[in-house]
């Protein structure tokens, strides 16, 4: 039985359903609690790795449980630089990072023993949690900490955060030291903390923007969505935004009290996608640029196809500059992708632009599907070569909830809600101030970043929804 199943409400759903247990084999987990809060938990996690290292024995490997990867790629330079003036008798170690971009050769390393008297640490997201089982694992270090997306629907945002594990994500962390033999997890926050945990992790139902939800249920027909029975029932608030949301894509219109599906909503639903992203495919033919909207698309609905190890930043900088777009992030994956087909996906030219080759095969995958449903659609598909505003331009008119405006003091505002935001350091515009931008998904740590940035002109927001943008758009432009 999985550890993050709630099966009770499932039973409860399905007319109080009998359930069957199948019980794993477990070994026994010692848990350890810090005394006092952590206030800096990676500075904890290198605290406990050291302390392990030098009293465990060589052949007990380390997980450490963290958000992303940039704070497992500083944590592994750190824990390398260290682990060289570790005392005589102490051991080597090798520090392996695991995270869904890294390139597939790199994942595979965790599952390799470690040389005799070295000790494996693998700084690990919750990769590690359910989706693979790692051998050797004696150690696990947990920081109590994930990332996640949630959203706002009184923002209409949906925001990448960090948060706090629920009581099942940190049970299930402390398997992992338990599968071969019995073991150890360091809970890197106090009892006290780990009571006040949520008992489940919040279904994505919950925390999630359920505009493209709400757009399946219609095309399915199914009546009343306002009160569709949910097994996690969202809140009012969510499904009201949700539909909001739709209608000012003009997917959906409110007729005599009924949300009724639009022609243009019929045809987006065609697409296992993102609302935006379905009607940005929509538009395309429009502005004669279809093919270069599928690649984006599809470059969207993947892991990212990028791999930018800390330690190599000069030799990434360099390899990513001749593919470099000044118009913005889209524009710059768009020319990585079209020099990857014609090297025919060679894999010698995705190490040399830390590029990750099957990220990049699930593009191509992607692409073919939503190709097929195109052709279905009767939808015309031309490239529009070299001219990048016309893919900019309709990229602004399917994305125009997530664009936002340049301050007169240099800062940035989401437009749909006035909310502060700023350019992430990884965006291609990070030096620049574009008066204004669209942007695919917002990272909330010490600030809001915007991240995968298009530079836009606000005559193109305008076109794409005069109403709502006639109220949006600052009349004193930057």
């Amino acid at each position: 039985m999985s550890a993050t199943m709630d099966v009770d409400l499932f039973s409860e759903y399905f007319n109080k359903s009998p359930v069957l247990y199948l019980e794993g084999r477990q070994h026994p987990i010692q848990i350890f609690y810090t005394k006092q809060q952590q206030s800096d938990y990676l500075q904890a996690a290198l605290v406990s790795i050291f302390q392990i290292h030098q009293e465990a024995p060589p052949a007990h490997d380390i997980l450490v449980f963290m958000t992303g990867q940039e704070e497992i790629e500083a944590l592994a330079r750190t824990c390398r630089d260290i682990s060289k003036h570790v005392p005589d008798g102490c051991g080597s170690m090798v520090v392996l990072p695991l995270y869904a971009s890294l390139p597939p050769a790199q994942q595979l390393r965790v599952f390799q023993p470690a040389p005799k008297g070295c000790r494996k640490v693998i700084l690990s997201t919750n990769i590690a949690e359910t989706s693979v089982t790692i051998s050797g694992i004696k150690y696990v270090i947990d920081t109590g900490m994930v990332k996640a997306k949630r959203f706002n629907p009184d923002s209409g945002l949906e925001v990448l955060a960090v948060q706090r594990v629920s009581k099942a994500q940190a049970w299930q962390r402390a398997g992992r030291a338990g599968r071969e033999e019995s073991g150890f997890c360091y809970r890197l926050y106090t009892e006290q903390e780990f009571d006040n945990f949520l008992p489940m992790t919040v279904p994505e139902i919950q925390r999630c923007n359920l505009a493209g939800v709400m757009l399946q249920l219609m095309a399915l027909g199914i009546p009343d969505v306002m009160n569709f029975d949910f097994m996690s029932k969202p809140s009012p608030e969510a499904v009201r935004s949700a539909v909001d949301h739709l209608e000012l894509l003009g997917a959906v219109e409110r007729r005599e009290g009924q949300v009724l599906l639009t022609p243009l909503g019929k045809k987006m639903a065609s697409f296992p996608l993102e609302p935006r992203y379905a009607k940005t495919i929509l538009l395309s033919p429009e502005y004669s640029c279809s093919e270069e909207i599928l690649s984006i698309v599809s470059l969207l609905s993947v892991d990212t196809v990028l791999y930018n190890p800390p330690a190599r930043r000069d030799d990434v900088l360099a390899a990513r500059k001749k593919f470099t777009s000044s118009e913005g992030d889209h524009m710059t994956l768009l020319n990585i992708y079209r020099a990857f087909k014609k090297v025919s996906g060679n894999k010698e030219w995705c190490r040399e632009n830390f590029v990750n080759s099957r990220n990049m095969g699930l593009v191509k995958e992607v692409q073919a599907q939503l190709r097929d449903i195109c052709l279905k659609l009767n939808l015309k598909l031309e490239s529009c070569g070299s001219d990048t505003s016309s893919v900019r331009r309709c990229l602004a008119h399917g994305m125009f909830l997530n664009a936002a405006e340049l301050q007169l003091d240099g800062s940035y505002v989401a437009l749909d809600t006035h909310q502060p935001v700023t350019i992430h350091p990884s965006s291609v515009l990070f030096q620049a101030k574009p008066a204004y931008v669209i942007f695919n998904e917002l990272l909330h740590t010490s600030r809001c970043y915007m991240r995968d940035l298009c530079l836009v002109d606000a005559d193109w927001l305008l076109e794409a929804a005069p109403e709502y943008f006639g109220r949006k758009l600052h009349l004193s432009k930057p």
